[in-house]
């Protein structure tokens, strides 16, 4: 395809990354049979060591301490920490917090999995709090739709939403979180929807045909900071990447957050089994380097990366977050790039499936009509991006209808 449309100058390269890493990771597990399967984790770290991504000069691997109950009480009752701690020392459920259904199974260890995964996202905002890196990541993180009192959407504790929090605690004033997995990130959403100092904004599916049910346009929060982009099943890159270019730039460039928070579900692929957008890894790789620019322009570079949702374990998942760690540290992998051979030997002996062979799903750049070169009114994804504009944009002083 042709050239992409303008964009901000590129981020430097070699940008300093701290990826937060533990093998006990992938002891949240819900168990057999169950999409959110952490070997999609333990293939994206073996890919991104494979290729050699985390043993760059300006690459750090670190530990970090599992989430205590302080932390946790930032974001979560009380009441739903007891619940979480009685369900995974004794396997049963807590059906008043939505412990034990389907979405949620119970299992043992529970809390301490749940914190581990916290205490990551906790430790990269930290990080990049405190300037100790420019950019932070935990890849296991990204589990949006815990809520206060309950578990949800195979998530248990929100860890974006604690980072948050803990960002807030310790002096930020804004904060601006981007949300683009394939559902909306709605426990992130309750968690500051009345607060001003967060800007929301999540791309998804619509709530029509997808799991959670919410994120319509019409949720819009204090002084509009909760956005929502709502999109028809069976948008591909140039439509997504065209909604994220006509609502994000222009919202994160008025907010003027001083952290730039993430969320890269890679569930808004083709291949994923569990939603309806086809997005290529091309597509997602593409807005992960619009992230990473806007992060620079916006945030001063402070920018702090989470994995989420994406059941497609093999094809999918490790490609597409190799790339966002590649891209984190300012030296992408180039599209046309081998999977090495020693990697996909790991993933048969793993998964006994045949892995993809290169980093690309077949597009090297994918063209962006941009919004300020007109609309079509009768283009489902034109209408979803006109409702979020239309609700959001008066509130932070922008125009709908331009770009201007």
């Amino acid at each position: 395809m042709s050239v992409a449309p303008p964009s901000p100058p590129a981020p430097p390269r070699d940008c300093g990354l701290e990826i937060f890493w533990d093998d006990r990771l992938v002891s949240y597990d819900f168990g057999p049979g169950h999409p959110m399967n952490p070997v999609r984790v333990e293939l994206t770290m073996a890919l991104a060591r494979e290729l050699g991504v985390l043993d760059r000069p300006n690459v750090r691997v670190s530990k970090f301490e599992p989430a205590g109950d302080e932390l946790l009480r930032l974001v979560h009752e009380e009441s739903y920490i007891a619940a979480v701690k009685h369900a995974g020392a004794t396997g049963l459920p807590e059906p008043r917090h939505g412990l034990g259904t389907d979405d949620n199974p119970v299992f043992l260890g529970m809390h301490d999995a749940s914190a581990l995964v916290t205490g990551a996202s906790v430790a990269a905002a930290e990080a990049v709090w405190t300037g100790r890196a420019e950019h932070a990541a935990n890849i296991s993180g990204g589990l949006h739709h815990a809520l206060s009192g309950a578990a949800s959407g195979f998530c248990v504790y929100n860890d974006p939403a604690v980072a948050i929090a803990w960002l807030l605690e310790n002096g930020a004033e804004r904060v601006a979180y981007v949300d683009i997995d394939v559902h909306h990130g709605d426990g992130v959403q309750a968690a500051f929807y009345d607060d001003p100092r967060v800007l929301t904004i999540s791309l998804h599916e619509t709530p029509r045909t997808l799991f959670p049910g919410t994120g319509f346009p019409t949720e819009t929060g204090a002084d509009g900071t909760a956005v929502n982009v709502s999109l028809p099943p069976g948008t591909n890159d140039a439509s997504w990447l065209r909604a994220f270019d006509a609502v994000v730039p222009q919202l994160l460039r008025r907010f003027r957050p001083q952290v730039l928070v993430t969320q890269q579900g890679a569930d808004s692929h083709a291949l994923d089994p569990l939603a309806h957008l086809i997005l290529s890894v091309d597509g997602q790789r593409t807005a992960y380097a619009a992230l990473h620019r806007l992060a620079h322009e916006t945030a001063g570079g402070r920018w702090i990366l989470t994995g989420g949702g994406g059941y497609e374990l093999v094809q999918v998942v490790p490609r597409a977050w190799t790339h966002l760690l590649a891209e984190a540290s300012g030296d992408p992998v180039p599209p046309a790039t081998e999977t090495p051979e020693s990697w996909r030997e790991f993933v048969r002996q793993r998964t006994g499936e045949i892995a993809p062979r290169r980093m690309t799903d077949g597009t090297d750049v994918v063209k962006v009509h941009r919004w300020g070169n007109g609309y079509d009114p009768a283009n489902p994804v034109d209408q979803a991006i006109l409702a979020t504009r239309r609700e959001v944009f008066p509130e932070h002083g922008l125009d709908p209808m331009t770009d201007e």
